[in-house]
């Protein structure tokens, strides 16, 4: 009875232990998963080929890139049901393609297209996010805290540590002045 006993506990432990070790390892897989996206290479863009959109989203050559982390001041973009500027909404964009046009080097971590066919990306200026010299300027909000990190954990931190330590946008969050100024077709 005793020998019964002893050789069912060790099943029972033999199991307990397999089950965790392909936990782990399922565990180690998914934040492997997470640094090769943060260890993805940048890609450098010639400046000369960057045309300007709004504040979060610019052309380069035949692509349009949508800036992560971020939502700016909408302007008129009759394309998309859009009439009228939100209020900073052409401040921001100014301010957008004169940091990519003085910028020496910029850069961007590509994450994946969007429901419009925008590529989604962390883009970077001299080393630095882009998002976060909008967000210190108070000309952009996170959203981060909506659509989550994109599998970029660091850079999110980053951005979410730049909102708290700068001021709060003079405007109203883009998605709700969309919500209310957007006319659908």
């Amino acid at each position: 009875m005793i020998y019964h006993r002893n050789y069912i506990l060790t099943i029972g432990f033999i199991i307990l232990f397999v089950l965790l070790l392909s936990f782990k390892n399922w565990d180690l897989k998914q934040g492997a998963e997470k640094e090769d996206k943060e260890k993805a290479t940048l890609i450098k863009l010639d400046k000369l080929a960057i045309r300007p959109d709004d504040g979060d989203t610019f052309f380069y050559k035949d692509l349009t890139i949508r800036i992560l982390g971020i939502d700016a001041p909408e302007i008129i973009h009759k394309e998309h049901g859009i009439f009228k500027d939100q209020p900073y909404g052409r401040k921001v964009a100014e301010m957008t393609i004169n940091i990519l046009r003085k910028a020496k080097i910029i850069e961007y971590l590509p994450f994946q297209d969007d429901k419009y066919g925008r590529l989604l990306a962390h883009v970077f200026v001299d080393g630095e996010l882009l998002s976060i010299h909008l967000i210190r300027a108070g000309l952009a909000y996170e959203n981060i805290s909506y659509y989550g990190d994109n599998g970029f954990p660091d850079l999110a931190e980053k951005i979410l540590k730049a909102v708290n330590e700068s001021p709060m946008p003079p405007f109203e969050v883009p998605y709700q002045w969309r919500r209310r100024h957007q006319i659908r077709k």
